[in-house]
């Protein structure tokens, strides 16, 4: 059943299409449509608004989402994609700390989101989240994101479309690159700590009667490390080639790729970090590498109200690292014996859906698949020489989902958004001396959400929805369960005279809630949690040339239900219940003014972002102190060239980017960067 669902989303592109990309009538945009030709335009004029532009997520619909900015991109000093999400959408991010490639914490509603599995990242219509990994199920790297080539990004809040699936739990990093551009772009930059970077943009096909048009790039970071031991090498490279057989036809393809290696200073003990001692190098034989790739090609046909688009999809992946964490806990981890891990895989997929605009409604039916094959390996090394192996897997997946999303106007007055999704999932593993085991599963994914315009410019919205990921642990064991959770939202939206505000209330049940077990030094799953709180947003004009905006979160995390118990003895018991989720903070928030006077050659931006008390991993009950970051950046433009200096941390705050188990990655002391940019 499982493998009849992955082949009928793979092939359904005579029946769906793309919903996934800007077709969607909730304009959840994963990926930007090509320019807009006049005859295009007419030919499809009753899908204009929800088919031919790449909008971001519309003020009308019954959900908190924030939408990043070109302007909001380009004038952010952030030192990595992590960076940027944490500055311009008070995204909660726990910086690992150990090199590019190795995924950082990404955490929104107080998702602990360990390597940000409980986080989708969709890039130009392609799942980004790694299935059947060891390190962490769904494994998300965001390394894997092109800065200069980003159009712009939503960041979605909680599991509210029907249009993604497995790890869209706390919500969805929507991201769109460039389909065109004008000439070639060239950024050189430099700062803090060794930092040297170089990138070049090219489009191509921009005259008005080209039918073929696109962007190519090349990008490559050194960085020296602001710690011994913390260097590292990063190169990409960006594709993006659309070609217009017709007006109404249009094929889109892509390639996103990049390679790094690092150097990995290590942990520091709390007393370390205390007394700024940041020159100690865990174990000088620490560092890693990884490779990424994908390819992909997608098909788009306007034909009167309706639209169809489909895409395939290839990934690549292999990443090797090599790490020491002093004694802390952990499993095999945390006893000062440095371990290697290997991850070597492939996938494929494919995504199709069929958009009709009604009169008063739009209508999306879809499919999707994929499939996804790794070997994992896991040594204990000394001097990166392997003594023995502790884990050596090979596993693969097939997983697949079908889906309808709706938006009805009712009335003038009256939105309502209605979804429902299905998805399957079938897991092979075989473990070195073992027998083989597979498991098949699947889950049903309600959503309803309603908008009323209470004024031209004032809105109330609810919405209720379900969401699941897959549980850490299932490349190894696929009979457990999902991770599900039923979100709740409500709230107030402001869409008049240039301002855009939400207030929003949250509650989300965790079933099946997975977190540290101090007393096996694993994993403990089955118990239950919630999340709830307010959620503020804020874009406002505070005059022609200065706008504020602002993004916040309140949060309490709370585990509900979780008993850990000693493996063997089940006399030794433990609780959880009513303790602080791990890894997350109180409340998370990020500001920003922005002066930019019209026809100025200056803009100049001024920005914070806060982490509030925070609960580390592996500490129930200890909270740490909130902390907040001060950055600036200034941009001029000099005929076609664009100057940009800008200070992050800028004053010079020591706080941790990660606490676990008594460890505690420090975070990046006061650092510039210059970057010139200029247009051939």
């Amino acid at each position: 059943m499982f493998r009849q669902l992955f082949v009928c989303a793979c092939i359904a592109a005579p029946v769906c299409a793309a919903a996934q990309q800007a077709a969607v009538p909730d304009s959840i945009r994963r990926d930007s449509i090509s320019r807009a030709d006049s005859a295009r335009a007419r030919a499809a004029a009753r899908l204009a608004v929800v088919t031919i532009t790449a909008t971001a997520v519309r003020p009308t619909e019954s959900r908190q989402a924030i939408h990043v900015t070109p302007a909001d991109i380009a004038q952010t000093p952030a030192t990595s994609p992590w960076d940027l999400l944490r500055q311009t959408a008070g995204v909660e991010v726990h910086l690992q700390g150990q090199g590019p490639g190795f995924a950082s914490d990404a955490s929104v509603r107080g998702f602990s989101s360990d390597h940000s599995t409980d986080l989708a990242l969709w890039i130009d219509g392609v799942p980004i989240n790694e299935p059947v990994n060891a390190h962490a199920e769904g494994y998300n790297d965001m390394s894997l994101i092109f800065p200069q080539a980003i159009r712009d990004l939503d960041v979605i809040k909680g599991p509210t479309s029907a249009l993604f699936g497995n790890f869209a739990v706390s919500g969805i990093v929507n991201v769109r690159t460039l389909d065109h551009l004008d000439g070639t772009r060239v950024w050189i930059n430099g700062g803090s700590a060794g930092h040297i970077e170089g990138t070049a943009l090219s489009g191509f096909g921009n005259d008005s009667g080209s039918s073929a048009h696109g962007v190519v790039g090349a990008r490559y970071v050194h960085e020296g490390g602001w710690r011994p031991n913390s260097d590292y090498d990063l190169g990409q490279g960006h594709v993006r080639l659309v070609h217009d057989f017709t007006p109404n036809t249009t094929i889109d393809g892509g390639v996103e790729l990049y390679g790094s290696r690092w150097n990995s200073a290590g942990y520091l003990s709390e007393d370390e970090f205390r007394a700024h001692e940041y020159d100690i190098v865990s174990n000088p034989t620490d560092q890693g590498h990884k490779l990424h790739a994908q390819e992909r090609a997608s098909l788009r046909v306007v034909d009167g109200n309706m639209l169809w688009r489909s895409t395939v999809y290839a990934t690549q992946g292999q990443w090797r690292l090599f790490l020491t964490i002093p004694p802390a806990g952990g499993i095999f981890e945390g006893d000062g014996i440095q371990t290697e891990e290997d991850d070597d895989r492939f996938g494929f997929g494919a995504t199709s859906a069929l958009t009709w605009q009604l009169s008063r409604a739009e209508i999306t039916v879809g499919a999707e698949g994929r499939f996804d094959q790794s070997h994992y390996q896991n040594w204990f090394t000394t001097d990166r020489a392997r003594d023995s192996s502790q884990a050596l897997i090979r596993a693969h997946q097939f997983g697949g989902g079908v889906f309808v999303q709706s938006g009805i106007d009712v009335t003038s007055r009256l939105r309502l958004d209605i979804g429902v999704r299905y998805d399957a999932v079938d897991t092979h593993s075989e473990s070195e001396g073992e027998d083989k085991v597979q498991d098949s599963r699947g889950v049903f994914s309600p959503k309803l959400g309603a908008l009323v315009k209470l004024t031209d410019a004032l809105g109330v919205y609810a919405n209720v929805s379900r969401g699941f990921r897959a549980t850490d642990g299932i490349i190894e064991d696929p009979t457990l369960p999902f991770i599900t959770v039923w979100a709740y939202e409500g709230g107030l939206k402001w869409n008049g005279n240039g301002v855009r505000a939400t207030a929003a209330l949250f509650r989300m049940d965790v079933s099946n809630e997975q977190t540290f077990n101090p007393l096996t030094s694993g994993s403990s799953s089955g118990g239950a949690s919630r999340r709830q709180g307010v959620e503020l947003a804020l874009r406002a004009p505070m005059s022609k040339s200065l706008t504020f905006t602002g993004d916040w979160t309140f949060n309490d995390a709370r585990y509900k239900r979780l008993i850990a118990t000693a493996e063997g003895d089940e006399t030794q018991v433990d609780t959880l219940s009513g303790e602080r989720v791990y890894n997350t903070a109180k409340y998370i928030g990020s500001a920003a003014l922005q002066w930019a006077r019209p026809g100025s050659l200056w803009s100049v931006r001024l920005s914070t972002n806060a982490v509030g008390p925070y609960s580390p991993f592996d500490e129930p009950g200890v909270v740490l102190p909130a902390y907040a970051l001060l950055h600036a950046s200034a941009t001029r433009k000099i005929g076609k060239a664009e100057l940009e200096i800008g200070v992050r941390n800028i004053l010079d705050k020591a706080y941790p980017e990660l606490v676990a188990g008594g460890l505690v990655a420090p975070g990046q002391p006061i650092a510039a960067f210059g970057t010139v940019s200029y247009t051939f």
